[in-house]
Protein backbone atom coordinates (compact mmCIF):
# COMPACT_ATOMS: atom_id res chain seq x y z
CA UNK A 1 0.00 0.00 0.00
CA UNK A 2 1.42 3.74 -1.24
CA UNK A 3 1.62 6.26 0.99
CA UNK A 4 -1.22 7.94 -1.10
CA UNK A 5 -3.45 4.96 -0.22
CA UNK A 6 -3.20 5.03 3.51
CA UNK A 7 -5.46 8.04 3.89
CA UNK A 8 -8.43 6.20 1.55
CA UNK A 9 -7.70 3.22 3.53
CA UNK A 10 -8.38 5.18 7.05
CA UNK A 11 -11.34 6.49 5.65
CA UNK A 12 -12.86 3.04 4.75
CA UNK A 13 -12.20 1.57 8.05
CA UNK A 14 -13.50 4.57 9.85
CA UNK A 15 -16.79 3.12 10.31
CA UNK A 16 -15.91 0.10 11.61
CA UNK A 17 -13.10 0.99 14.10
CA UNK A 18 -16.16 3.61 15.22
CA UNK A 19 -18.23 0.78 16.26
CA UNK A 20 -15.50 -1.25 17.66
CA UNK A 21 -14.13 1.62 19.79
CA UNK A 22 -17.85 2.77 20.81
CA UNK A 23 -18.92 -0.70 21.58
CA UNK A 24 -15.72 -2.12 23.10
CA UNK A 25 -13.65 0.68 23.90
CA UNK A 26 -15.99 2.63 25.54
CA UNK A 27 -17.40 -0.06 28.34
CA UNK A 28 -13.64 -1.53 29.31
CA UNK A 29 -12.69 2.23 29.99
CA UNK A 30 -16.28 2.75 31.96
CA UNK A 31 -15.50 -0.66 34.01
CA UNK A 32 -12.12 0.19 34.70
CA UNK A 33 -12.88 3.74 35.91
CA UNK A 34 -15.62 1.92 38.56
CA UNK A 35 -13.26 -0.23 39.57
CA UNK A 36 -11.22 2.77 41.09
CA UNK A 37 -14.85 3.92 43.08
CA UNK A 38 -17.26 2.30 45.29
CA UNK A 39 -19.96 2.66 43.09
CA UNK A 40 -23.38 0.54 43.71
CA UNK A 41 -26.10 -0.49 41.41
CA UNK A 42 -28.65 1.27 43.54
CA UNK A 43 -27.18 4.60 43.43
CA UNK A 44 -26.48 5.22 40.13
CA UNK A 45 -27.42 8.63 40.03
CA UNK A 46 -25.32 9.71 42.95
CA UNK A 47 -21.33 10.78 42.23
CA UNK A 48 -19.10 7.48 43.25
CA UNK A 49 -16.54 7.99 45.78
CA UNK A 50 -12.74 7.42 44.53
CA UNK A 51 -11.41 4.71 46.87
CA UNK A 52 -8.12 3.58 44.34
CA UNK A 53 -7.25 0.25 44.88
CA UNK A 54 -9.31 -0.76 47.23
CA UNK A 55 -11.26 -2.50 45.69
CA UNK A 56 -8.16 -4.47 44.39
CA UNK A 57 -7.15 -4.86 47.58
CA UNK A 58 -10.29 -6.28 48.99
CA UNK A 59 -10.63 -8.60 46.33
CA UNK A 60 -6.94 -10.08 46.85
CA UNK A 61 -7.14 -10.14 50.37
CA UNK A 62 -10.88 -11.76 49.95
CA UNK A 63 -11.36 -15.72 51.04
CA UNK A 64 -14.10 -15.84 48.85
CA UNK A 65 -12.10 -14.33 46.07
CA UNK A 66 -9.18 -16.58 46.73
CA UNK A 67 -11.88 -19.65 46.58
CA UNK A 68 -12.88 -18.71 43.58
CA UNK A 69 -9.81 -18.27 42.14
CA UNK A 70 -8.85 -21.82 43.30
CA UNK A 71 -11.96 -23.26 41.58
CA UNK A 72 -11.52 -21.32 38.21
CA UNK A 73 -7.53 -23.00 38.61
CA UNK A 74 -8.89 -26.46 39.45
CA UNK A 75 -11.53 -26.30 36.56
CA UNK A 76 -9.39 -24.83 33.54
CA UNK A 77 -6.62 -27.38 34.07
CA UNK A 78 -8.80 -30.17 34.89
CA UNK A 79 -11.11 -29.94 31.95
CA UNK A 80 -8.54 -28.52 29.51
CA UNK A 81 -6.66 -31.20 30.18
CA UNK A 82 -9.07 -33.78 29.45
CA UNK A 83 -10.30 -31.76 26.56
CA UNK A 84 -6.75 -32.23 25.03
CA UNK A 85 -6.26 -36.19 25.68
CA UNK A 86 -9.50 -37.02 24.72
CA UNK A 87 -9.42 -34.62 21.72
CA UNK A 88 -6.10 -36.23 20.41
CA UNK A 89 -7.38 -39.49 20.81
CA UNK A 90 -10.16 -39.50 19.26
CA UNK A 91 -8.81 -37.05 16.31
CA UNK A 92 -6.10 -40.44 15.64
CA UNK A 93 -8.52 -42.85 16.04
CA UNK A 94 -10.76 -40.71 13.61
CA UNK A 95 -7.39 -40.22 11.14
CA UNK A 96 -7.68 -44.36 10.53
CA UNK A 97 -9.63 -45.29 7.58
CA UNK A 98 -12.75 -47.70 9.04
CA UNK A 99 -16.29 -48.62 7.50
CA UNK A 100 -18.79 -45.64 9.15
CA UNK A 101 -15.83 -42.89 9.18
CA UNK A 102 -17.74 -40.19 7.65
CA UNK A 103 -20.77 -40.77 9.82
CA UNK A 104 -18.55 -40.48 13.07
CA UNK A 105 -17.36 -37.26 11.85
CA UNK A 106 -20.38 -36.13 11.49
CA UNK A 107 -21.95 -37.06 14.80
CA UNK A 108 -18.65 -34.86 16.28
CA UNK A 109 -20.10 -31.81 15.22
CA UNK A 110 -23.10 -32.57 17.34
CA UNK A 111 -21.76 -31.47 20.74
CA UNK A 112 -20.75 -28.69 19.27
CA UNK A 113 -24.15 -27.35 17.32
CA UNK A 114 -25.71 -27.41 21.32
CA UNK A 115 -25.66 -23.84 22.78
CA UNK A 116 -23.74 -23.83 26.29
CA UNK A 117 -26.91 -23.27 27.83
CA UNK A 118 -28.82 -26.35 26.40
CA UNK A 119 -26.07 -28.33 27.03
CA UNK A 120 -26.10 -27.52 30.73
CA UNK A 121 -29.55 -27.85 30.92
CA UNK A 122 -29.40 -31.40 29.29
CA UNK A 123 -26.50 -32.70 31.62
CA UNK A 124 -28.21 -30.88 34.82
CA UNK A 125 -31.57 -33.65 33.92
CA UNK A 126 -28.96 -35.87 33.12
CA UNK A 127 -27.86 -35.56 37.05
CA UNK A 128 -31.34 -35.25 38.20
CA UNK A 129 -30.85 -37.18 41.33
CA UNK A 130 -34.55 -38.44 41.35
CA UNK A 131 -35.17 -39.38 38.00
CA UNK A 132 -31.82 -38.61 36.03
CA UNK A 133 -30.40 -41.75 33.63
CA UNK A 134 -26.70 -41.11 34.87
CA UNK A 135 -28.70 -42.68 38.05
CA UNK A 136 -30.28 -45.21 36.31
CA UNK A 137 -27.28 -46.32 34.30
CA UNK A 138 -25.27 -46.73 37.59
CA UNK A 139 -27.97 -48.49 38.91
CA UNK A 140 -28.59 -51.24 36.05
CA UNK A 141 -24.92 -51.50 35.99
CA UNK A 142 -25.04 -52.24 39.87
CA UNK A 143 -22.24 -49.58 40.44
CA UNK A 144 -24.36 -47.92 42.94
CA UNK A 145 -27.11 -49.34 45.28
CA UNK A 146 -28.87 -45.59 45.82
CA UNK A 147 -29.61 -42.86 43.47
CA UNK A 148 -27.15 -39.73 44.09
CA UNK A 149 -27.28 -35.86 43.76
CA UNK A 150 -24.07 -35.43 41.86
CA UNK A 151 -24.62 -31.84 41.78
CA UNK A 152 -25.49 -31.57 45.24
CA UNK A 153 -22.16 -33.11 47.07
CA UNK A 154 -19.67 -30.12 47.03
CA UNK A 155 -17.08 -33.07 46.67
CA UNK A 156 -18.40 -34.21 43.35
CA UNK A 157 -20.22 -31.50 41.68
CA UNK A 158 -17.40 -29.02 39.95
CA UNK A 159 -16.16 -32.81 38.49
CA UNK A 160 -19.73 -33.29 37.01
CA UNK A 161 -19.94 -30.08 35.50
CA UNK A 162 -16.35 -30.41 34.19
CA UNK A 163 -17.87 -33.79 32.60
CA UNK A 164 -20.30 -31.74 30.65
CA UNK A 165 -18.27 -29.34 29.30
CA UNK A 166 -15.80 -31.28 28.25
CA UNK A 167 -18.27 -33.27 26.47
CA UNK A 168 -19.32 -30.14 24.52
CA UNK A 169 -15.86 -29.14 23.66
CA UNK A 170 -13.24 -31.72 23.13
CA UNK A 171 -14.62 -31.75 19.81
CA UNK A 172 -13.46 -28.43 19.19
CA UNK A 173 -9.57 -29.79 20.17
CA UNK A 174 -10.43 -33.13 17.52
CA UNK A 175 -11.46 -30.96 14.72
CA UNK A 176 -8.27 -28.72 15.04
CA UNK A 177 -5.92 -31.79 15.48
CA UNK A 178 -7.59 -33.55 12.72
CA UNK A 179 -7.04 -31.01 10.48
CA UNK A 180 -3.49 -30.99 11.30
CA UNK A 181 -2.91 -34.61 10.59
CA UNK A 182 -3.90 -33.96 7.06
CA UNK A 183 -1.03 -32.55 6.33
CA UNK A 184 1.80 -34.78 7.84
CA UNK A 185 3.00 -36.64 5.17
CA UNK A 186 2.23 -40.27 5.56
CA UNK A 187 5.13 -41.03 3.55
CA UNK A 188 6.95 -40.30 6.35
CA UNK A 189 5.10 -42.34 8.40
CA UNK A 190 5.47 -45.53 6.57
CA UNK A 191 9.03 -44.69 5.75
CA UNK A 192 9.27 -44.76 10.16
CA UNK A 193 7.34 -47.84 10.15
CA UNK A 194 9.54 -49.34 7.73
CA UNK A 195 12.63 -48.61 9.78
CA UNK A 196 11.02 -50.24 12.86
CA UNK A 197 9.50 -47.55 14.67
CA UNK A 198 6.94 -48.49 17.04
CA UNK A 199 3.69 -46.60 16.94
CA UNK A 200 4.77 -44.61 20.48
CA UNK A 201 7.79 -43.38 18.48
CA UNK A 202 6.09 -42.06 15.75
CA UNK A 203 3.01 -40.16 17.01
CA UNK A 204 6.29 -38.21 19.69
CA UNK A 205 8.84 -37.94 16.70
CA UNK A 206 6.55 -37.04 13.67
CA UNK A 207 2.97 -37.06 14.36
CA UNK A 208 3.42 -34.30 17.48
CA UNK A 209 5.22 -31.94 15.74
CA UNK A 210 2.98 -32.07 13.57
CA UNK A 211 -0.38 -31.22 15.13
CA UNK A 212 1.73 -28.88 18.04
CA UNK A 213 1.34 -25.57 16.33
CA UNK A 214 -2.74 -26.01 15.65
CA UNK A 215 -2.74 -27.36 19.01
CA UNK A 216 -1.21 -25.10 20.72
CA UNK A 217 -3.78 -22.00 19.52
CA UNK A 218 -6.65 -24.20 20.17
CA UNK A 219 -5.67 -25.09 23.86
CA UNK A 220 -4.73 -21.30 24.50
CA UNK A 221 -8.30 -20.69 23.40
CA UNK A 222 -10.16 -23.10 25.06
CA UNK A 223 -7.93 -21.82 28.50
CA UNK A 224 -9.33 -18.86 27.89
CA UNK A 225 -12.71 -19.87 27.39
CA UNK A 226 -12.42 -22.09 30.43
CA UNK A 227 -11.00 -19.03 33.44
CA UNK A 228 -13.85 -17.03 31.66
CA UNK A 229 -16.31 -20.03 32.78
CA UNK A 230 -19.96 -18.56 34.12
CA UNK A 231 -23.23 -19.99 31.71
CA UNK A 232 -22.49 -23.61 32.71
CA UNK A 233 -21.67 -23.06 35.96
CA UNK A 234 -25.09 -20.36 36.33
CA UNK A 235 -27.21 -23.35 34.63
CA UNK A 236 -26.12 -26.07 36.23
CA UNK A 237 -25.51 -24.98 39.66
CA UNK A 238 -25.52 -22.11 40.65
CA UNK A 239 -22.03 -21.62 42.40
CA UNK A 240 -23.18 -24.26 44.59
CA UNK A 241 -23.64 -26.20 46.84
CA UNK A 242 -21.72 -24.50 49.61
CA UNK A 243 -19.92 -22.54 46.78
CA UNK A 244 -18.16 -25.34 45.63
CA UNK A 245 -18.32 -24.63 42.04
CA UNK A 246 -18.17 -20.67 42.52
CA UNK A 247 -15.62 -19.31 39.97
CA UNK A 248 -14.19 -15.74 39.29
CA UNK A 249 -16.58 -14.86 36.88
CA UNK A 250 -19.29 -16.19 38.55
CA UNK A 251 -18.42 -14.22 41.64
CA UNK A 252 -18.28 -11.32 39.06
CA UNK A 253 -21.67 -11.67 37.97
CA UNK A 254 -22.83 -12.13 42.17
CA UNK A 255 -21.18 -9.16 43.27
CA UNK A 256 -22.11 -6.82 41.04
CA UNK A 257 -25.92 -8.29 40.32
CA UNK A 258 -26.95 -9.96 43.94
CA UNK A 259 -24.88 -7.69 46.11
CA UNK A 260 -25.14 -4.79 43.73
CA UNK A 261 -21.68 -3.57 44.71
CA UNK A 262 -20.50 -2.16 40.95
CA UNK A 263 -17.07 -1.11 41.90
CA UNK A 264 -15.85 -4.47 43.06
CA UNK A 265 -17.33 -6.16 40.83
CA UNK A 266 -15.45 -4.03 37.98
CA UNK A 267 -12.29 -5.11 39.89
CA UNK A 268 -12.98 -8.59 39.60
CA UNK A 269 -13.78 -8.17 36.35
CA UNK A 270 -10.95 -6.79 35.55
CA UNK A 271 -8.59 -9.15 37.50
CA UNK A 272 -9.99 -12.01 35.37
CA UNK A 273 -9.04 -9.84 32.66
CA UNK A 274 -5.54 -9.54 33.65
CA UNK A 275 -5.08 -13.69 33.72
CA UNK A 276 -7.10 -13.87 30.33
CA UNK A 277 -3.89 -11.53 29.24
CA UNK A 278 -1.47 -12.81 30.95
CA UNK A 279 -2.40 -16.46 29.27
CA UNK A 280 -2.18 -15.01 25.71
CA UNK A 281 1.22 -13.35 26.63
CA UNK A 282 2.52 -16.79 27.46
CA UNK A 283 1.04 -18.03 24.78
CA UNK A 284 2.37 -15.70 22.32
CA UNK A 285 6.23 -16.48 24.22
CA UNK A 286 6.18 -19.99 23.81
CA UNK A 287 4.38 -19.78 20.07
CA UNK A 288 7.68 -17.61 19.26
CA UNK A 289 10.20 -20.21 20.88
CA UNK A 290 8.41 -22.78 19.22
CA UNK A 291 9.08 -21.47 15.38
CA UNK A 292 12.70 -20.14 16.74
CA UNK A 293 12.95 -23.92 17.38
CA UNK A 294 11.75 -25.16 14.24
Amino acid sequence: MTRRQQPTAWLMLAPVLIVVLGAIGYPLLRTLYLSFTDSRLTGLSQVPKWVGLGNYQHALSSPDFQAAAWHTAYFVLVSVGLELILGVLVALLLNQKFVGRALVRLLLIVPLALPTIVNAMMWRWIYNPEFGAFNALLTQLHLIGDYRSWLGEPGLAMNMVIVADVWKNYPIITLVVLAALQFIPKELLEAAAIDGAGAWTRFWRITWPGILAALSVAMVLRTIEAVKVFDIIYVMTRGGPADSTKTLSFLVYQEGFSFLRLGSAAAYAYLVVLVSVLLIGLYIVLLRRQERAT
